[in-house]
C-alpha cells in the first residue's frame, strides 16, 4: 500500500530540516579551527597545553564524521533522534576540551552557544530542552572543575572569581535567551509558511474551480445555436408528426433532453460565467456571490448597500474588479461570521468619493477582547484553545488559517482589514458609524475591509470579451 505524503501541516517535519552534510561540514570547520587554536596556542602563545589529550578528543570528532560518511548518505535528512545525538556529541567534546584548557578562562567557551542555538531552529521543544539543560549543566561544571591554562614558564593565567561568575552568568543568559529567541522566531516563520502555502492551494482551488466553469460557461454559449436549432426542429417535427404517435414519442423525448442539457449546461457554467466572462460587477453584486454558499445554513444573510436594503433605487453602486481574491477573501470572513452567530448575519456594501468598504458583523459573542490585536495570525485559533480551554467554536477546533487567509487574500487586492466587538467605543472613524446603525441587531464581531476607490474601481459599460480558446 502506498504511503500518504506528509502533510506541510505536521509539525514533525521540522525534525529532518537538517541534512547530514550541513553538520559534517560544521564539525569539519569545527575540527580545523580546534587544532589551529591548539598550534597557536603551543607555537606562538606558549602556553603549556596537554598536545595528546587535546588532539585525541580533537580526533574523536574526525572518526564521528568518517563513520556518519561511510554508514550514511550525505544527502540524508537527520531524524530528530539523530540530530538531538550529533548536537550533545558536539557540545561533549567542546566541553571537554574546554575542560583541558582552562574551562571559563578559555575565550573559546562562548562556542558552547552554537550547539544550542542549532537545536533551537532545527528541533522541537524537547530536544532543545535536552541540548540546552545540557550546555547550561556543562557551563557549571566548567565553572567549579577545569585545568587550569598555564605559560611555559608556569604562570597560571586566570581571570578573578569575580569575572568567571560574570562570565557563568553571561553564558547561561544567553543559553536561555539565544535559545528562547530562535526558536521563537523559527516556529514563527514555519507556521507562517505553512499558512502561506495554505493561502496558496485555497487560491490554487479556487483558480482552478473557475477555470473549469468558465470552459462550461464557454461551451455553453457556444452551444446555445446548435441546442436552439435543435429545439427548434424537435418542435415542427412534433407539429407534423401528430398522426403517428409512436414517432411523435421520439420527438417529445428529443425536445425534453434539449431541455434538460441547456439547464445543466447552465448550471454548471453559472459560477464560471461570474469569473471569466465578467471581468467586473457592482460591489453589491460581488458580496452576494461571495456570501451565496452560506445563505442556507440556518442563519439568516442581511445585504445592505449605503444604508439600504432596496439596492434597485441606487444608481451609483461602483463596479469592481471581479476578483477571486476578493470574492474568496470576504467569503472566508462572512463564513467566520455565520459560525460565530446566533442567528444573524449583516453584511453592508459602504462607498464614498475616495473608498469602498464591506463591512461584516453579527449577532455572536465576538472576537476575545485579550486577542483582538492579533486577529488575523495564522493558528490563532488552535492556540487560544489551548491557553483558555474554551473552544473556538460547538464542535470544531478552528486553527485560524480562515481569517489569515481571507485577510492575506484582501490585502493583496490593496484592502485594509480592522477588526472590532460592536461593544466598543472610538473603533470607528465617524464616516463609518452611521452605517453601522443601521445594522441593527450588530452585537458580536465588526470586520471592516477598506479599499481606496480609485485602486479596484472599473469604469460601468464595455463589451464582454471573446471567449477564450480551450487548449
Amino acid at each position: 500500500m502506498e504511503q500518504a505524503p506528509r502533510s506541510i501541516f505536521d509539525n514533525s517535519a521540522r525534525s529532518e530540516w537538517v541534512r547530514m552534510r550541513t553538520l559534517l561540514l560544521l564539525r569539519w570547520l569545527a575540527v580545523a579551527g580546534q587544532t589551529l587554536a591548539v598550534f597557536v596556542g603551543v607555537y606562538f602563545l606558549e602556553l603549556r597545553l596537554n598536545v595528546g589529550l587535546c588532539m585525541l578528543t580533537i580526533g574523536t570528532s574526525v572518526i564521528f564524521n568518517l563513520i556518519s560518511i561511510f554508514v550514511l548518505p550525505e544527502s540524508k535528512r537527520l531524524s530528530q533522534r539523530q540530530t538531538t545525538f550529533s548536537l550533545l556529541f558536539d557540545l561533549g567534546q567542546l566541553v571537554f576540551l574546554l575542560y583541558l584548557n582552562g574551562g571559563l578562562n578559555n575565550p573559546f567557551a562562548v562556542l558552547i552557544l552554537a550547539p544550542v542555538t542549532i537545536s533551537a531552529t532545527a528541533l522541537k521543544r524537547n530536544a532543545t530542552l535536552l541540548v540546552a539543560g545540557g550546555a547550561i549543566l556543562s557551563i557549571t561544571l566548567l565553572a567549579l572543575d577545569y585545568i587550569p591554562l598555564q605559560s611555559v614558564t608556569g604562570q597560571l593565567l586566570e581571570l578573578p572569581d569575580l569575572y568567571i561568575g560574570g562570565t557563568w552568568a553571561a553564558l547561561i543568559i544567553g543559553v536561555v535567551f539565544l535559545s528562547a529567541y530562535a526558536r521563537r522566531v523559527t516556529v514563527e516563520t514555519f507556521t507562517m509558511s505553512q499558512a502561506l502555502a495554505a493561502t496558496q492551494m485555497a487560491m490554487a482551488r479556487e483558480h482552478e474551480l473557475s477555470m473549469l466553469g468558465g470552459v462550461v460557461a464557454a461551451a455553453a454559449h457556444e452551444m446555445g445555436t446548435p441546442l436552439a436549432t435543435i429545439k427548434l426542429v424537435a418542435s415542427e417535427l412534433e407539429d407534423d408528426l401528430k398522426d403517428q404517435p409512436e414517432l411523435q414519442e421520439d420527438v417529445k423525448l428529443i425536445n425534453e433532453q434539449t431541455d434538460r442539457l441547456r439547464q445543466i449546461l447552465r448550471d454548471m457554467g453559472q459560477a464560471g460565467k461570474e469569473d471569466m466572462l465578467i471581468k467586473k460587477t457592482p460591489i453589491t453584486s460581488l458580496v452576494q456571490t461571495a456570501a451565496e454558499p452560506h445563505e442556507n445554513r440556518g442563519k439568516e444573510i442581511h445585504f445592505l448597500a449605503n444604508g439600504e436594503t432596496d439596492f434597485s433605487a441606487l444608481d451609483d453602486i461602483p463596479f469592481v474588479n471581479n476578483s477571486l481574491e476578493i470574492i474568496h477573501g470576504i467569503r472566508n470572513l462572512i463564513q467566520n461570521a455565520v459560525d460565530f452567530s446566533e442567528s444573524t448575519v449583516w453584511v453592508q456594501s459602504v462607498w464614498t468619493d475616495k473608498s469602498i468598504r464591506v463591512l461584516i458583523g453579527d449577532n455572536g459573542k465576538g472576537y476575545p477582547v485579550e486577542l483582538l490585536g492579533r486577529i488575523g495570525e495564522p493558528y490563532l485559533g488552535k492556540r487560544y484553545s489551548k491557553e483558555t480551554g474554551q473552544p473556538n467554536r460547538p464542535g470544531y477546533e478552528g486553527m485560524g488559517l480562515g481569517l489569515f487567509i481571507a485577510k492575506t487574500m484582501l490585502e493583496r487586492t490593496g484592502a485594509q482589514l480592522t477588526f472590532a466587538n460592536a461593544a466598543m467605543d472610538g473603533y470607528v472613524n465617524v464616516g463609518q458609524n452611521r452605517y453601522l446603525r443601521s445594522m441593527v441587531g450588530v452585537t458580536g464581531a465588526v470586520v471592516n475591509v477598506r479599499w481606496q476607490r480609485e485602486h479596484i474601481e472599473r469604469a460601468r459599460g464595455g463589451a464582454l470579451a471573446p471567449n477564450p480558446q480551450v487548449k
